[in-house]
């Protein structure tokens, strides 16, 4: 079925799927990593393919920024469209001293500040985690590979410029990295029985002040792209 945010028949969606948050980082990873893409979504221009990758069907989408537009996509790909295997790839400010750019981080679990939690109605705050076996495949591969990654706590934050410093007492209790979108993933793949995992690339320091180049970003990005494409392939 389609939505009015998904023009996609049954069928055109893989039960493992790829989320990046742009649009043109969904087209570049359906040009450059996939076979034979096929588009099946551009309403709102949130770009969607699905191709084969190693000989097995993948999709890649965009869900755009921040908890809420995630929230709407990974809904109705869980539900309306049977995915399975859910793993959002974007950018993050590092919150330790030992993550460098271009680092991966992997969210084995993601803090917020969203109210996001309390439509479910549960009698507690919950706690969003990725599913274990696309999170230990996904460590796997970054071994094989001799990636820099972490794995740890990120904050789901729905605030970007902010005029104060909470992330500074985030850091002390150990969080790794700041985005957007991993709480509301992980609240909808555990509603929807579905797996879940979000990674980044360290793209900016709050240490540090430091920041990617653009073109630095297309390039180390690739190395988070290939981790998350053997991932989705090979559950």
């Amino acid at each position: 079925m389609s939505t009015p945010h998904n023009s996609a028949a049954p069928g055109d969606i893989a039960e493992s799927i790829l989320l990046p948050g742009d649009p043109l980082r969904a087209k570049y990873i359906a040009e450059h990593f996939l076979e034979n893409p096929v588009q099946f979504n551009s309403v709102r221009n949130i770009l969607g393919y699905t191709g084969t990758f190693e000989g097995k069907k993948v999709s890649v989408m965009a869900t755009g920024m921040g908890i809420p537009s995630i929230g709407i996509y990974t809904y109705e790909l869980i539900h309306f469209y049977g995915v399975k295997n859910l793993i959002r790839i974007g950018s993050c400010g590092a919150m330790q001293p030992d993550l460098k750019l271009g680092d991966i981080v992997m969210a084995e679990g993601a803090c917020t500040d969203s109210n996001y939690g309390a439509h479910f109605n549960l009698p507690t705050q919950f706690c969003a985690v990725a599913s274990f076996p696309l999170l230990r495949r996904a460590v796997e591969i970054a071994d094989e590979e001799k990636f820099r990654y972490q794995v740890g706590l990120v904050n789901s934050t729905d605030v970007f410029y902010r005029k104060n410093d909470p992330w500074k007492a985030m850091a002390e209790m150990g969080v790794l990295a700041s985005e957007m979108e991993s709480y509301a993933l992980y609240c909808n793949a555990a509603e929807g029985h579905a797996n879940a995992l979000a990674m980044f690339t360290v793209s900016d320091s709050m240490v540090t002040g430091e920041s990617m180049s653009a073109q630095d970003r297309q390039t180390s990005f690739r190395d988070m792209m290939k981790v998350a494409l053997r991932t989705a392939v090979s559950v």
